[in-house]
């Protein structure tokens, strides 16, 4: 019962994080296109690199709320304090894994599972960055 309970809570807690990585691309997709407009060539060098800084910023920002889901649920199941379900769930997003805080054996199988939600979030992003790179070096 207790891998159904993981596997249950997993499913929900990656289904919340694609949620809110698909709704962060296409809001800044669409603020791109209300604020930019289609032709990258009217940039100048500094509005390219003041776009590239607040688009990286804004993703950072999702990232973090990805981040605070999987601590919310830590917080209450898993870890006495935030700094701790922050402090855990950061490591085990960004895949560093310090080891020195771990999961009770209830919830273990939850770390590796943010781990790879956190791999694939972060290798869209960056996707989504090169894209816009591209754009104005193409320009």
């Amino acid at each position: 019962m207790s891998f159904l309970r993981q596997g249950a809570a997993a499913v929900v807690l990656i289904t919340i994080t694609l949620l809110l990585e698909s709704a962060g691309m296409a809001a800044l997709i669409n603020w791109g296109k209300t604020h930019v407009g289609p032709d990258l060539s009217t940039l100048s060098t500094m509005s390219a690199g003041l776009l590239v800084l607040h688009l990286t910023s804004m993703i950072i920002v999702g990232h973090m709320l990805q981040v605070l889901v999987w601590a919310a649920f830590y917080r209450r199941n898993c870890f006495p304090s935030w700094e701790a379900a922050f402090y855990f769930s950061i490591t085990s997003y960004s895949t560093v894994g310090y080891g020195d805080l771990v999961l009770p054996p209830a919830w273990r199988v939850l770390g590796p599972a943010e781990s790879i939600t956190g791999v694939l979030m972060c290798g869209l992003s960056a996707s989504f960055l090169f894209a816009i790179v591209t754009r104005l070096l193409q320009r």
